[in-house]
């Protein structure tokens, strides 16, 4: 018994029961209560912590003199693009922009891209009803009439759209009642007009060629129609 408690196994106990209670002072005892990591926050760091959320809100949003003056920006930067240092080309530009709030280059080019694929496929598949919604009566007549004559002399056409390699913006007025734009469009197509019999009349129907057009657009502003129609066509050597 004496040996058991002898001075060395007595100091060795008393630093067991010293650093036990050390740790026990600084780690605490779990009862089972306590609250997650992300809750012991204190309320004045969770305070500065939302106080650094910034609302994202669109520049301009509740500033009407700002939005036009960004609008300003924007077009006439379009402008200076699409006029390519003709001043009277930007001057046009800028007169219809000003007619037409709705306008810009950019996304009125775009639309005329579409809008000639569009046509020149009606043309040739003889599709009416699309050229009647993107034709002038007049424009739409004379197409019309082409379609007629291909039709009665028994001649279809094996046509693709290929792309658009050019188009350009070449003229821009506003006469007082219609905003006018004419653009000139350089695409490339695959075109075949076949007889009746399918021998070739016309085209290459293994063939890339480029057609060469312009056209001009026109709407009238105060309108509530916001579709620009075809009022004249004409083909480029």
């Amino acid at each position: 018994m004496d040996e058991f408690f002898d001075l060395p196994t007595l100091i060795v106990i008393a630093v067991a029961v010293f650093v036990l209670f050390r740790l026990r002072s600084v780690l605490g005892t779990r009862t089972g209560n306590e609250r997650p990591p992300l809750e012991r926050r204190k309320p004045a760091e969770a305070a500065a912590s939302e106080e650094t959320v910034v609302p994202i809100r669109p520049r301009g949003a509740g500033n009407p003199e700002l939005n036009d003056e960004l609008r300003t920006r924007k077009i006439e930067a379009e402008i200076e693009q699409a006029s390519k240092n003709n001043p009277e080309l930007a001057e046009g530009l800028r007169a219809v922009a000003g007619a037409d709030n709705t306008f810009t280059p950019k996304s009125f080019l775009e639309g005329a891209k579409q809008a000639y694929e569009m046509i020149v496929t009606a043309f040739a598949t003889g599709d009416r009803q699309t050229l009647k919604n993107l034709l002038e009566k007049d424009v739409f007549d004379g197409f019309q009439r082409a379609i007629a004559d291909r039709e009665a002399a028994g001649q279809t056409v094996d046509f693709t759209f290929v792309g658009l390699p050019k188009t350009e913006i070449f003229e821009a007025e506003y006469d007082k009642k219609n905003v006018m734009l004419t653009v000139r469009f350089h695409a490339e197509v695959v075109s075949a007009t076949r007889d009746k019999d399918g021998n070739l009349v016309e085209g290459n129907a293994d063939q890339v060629q480029t057609i060469a057009d312009e056209w001009t657009f026109a709407r009238n502003p105060k309108s509530r129609d916001p579709n620009w129609k075809v009022v004249t066509t004409s083909q480029l050597d």
